[in-house]
């Protein structure tokens, strides 16, 4: 079973992560929504200390791989964050979409509970997980090329470019 959470001993440091959308649904590729992961991103990258060292939004999962000085707090935040994003997205775009995030207690819940975190700590693994990263859209078949795919940082025309290259 992936590990939920990133262990209060290992907070701090670089980590590869997998968050998932609730049901596998493809939620990412409409009504703007990739621009709210990007526009949480940046706001993570600005104001709380987030490092983006590489990333790839799919349609219904995210891979990134950072450094915090406190991931779990970054992982809470973002998610939460998120989510309240969605849910004024999908009100307003998709609501009957919006019944398929509604957990048993009767609250929104978009992202599975799981992170998947990984400590990077040899540069031999961050260069495995970074590759990985940049070649999903390919193994998807969504494009023949990584640098085709825009939500990925290997592209340097990625709207997150700037957070990675100084753009």
């Amino acid at each position: 079973m992936p590990s939920r959470r990133v262990a209060a001993d290992l907070n701090a440091g670089t980590y590869y992560l997998t968050l998932t959308i609730q049901r596998w649904y493809y939620l990412f590729d409409r009504y703007n929504r990739w621009q709210i992961l990007a526009e949480s991103l940046r706001y993570c990258q600005e104001n709380k200390g987030l490092e983006l060292n590489g990333y790839v939004f799919m349609l219904n999962h995210i891979h990134l791989i950072a450094t915090s000085p406190d991931m779990a707090g970054f992982l809470r935040d973002f998610k939460r964050f998120t989510s309240v994003k969605f849910k004024e997205n999908l009100e307003t775009t998709e609501p009957r979409v919006l019944q398929l995030f509604v957990d048993d207690m009767g609250k929104y819940q978009f992202w599975q509970n799981t992170n998947a975190p990984k400590k990077i700590e040899t540069p031999d693994f961050y260069q495995q997980e970074l590759n990985y990263i940049h070649q999903n859209p390919v193994r998807k078949g969504y494009v023949i090329n990584p640098e085709y795919w825009i939500w990925l940082s290997g592209n340097p025309a990625s709207p997150l470019s700037f957070i990675l290259f100084g753009a």
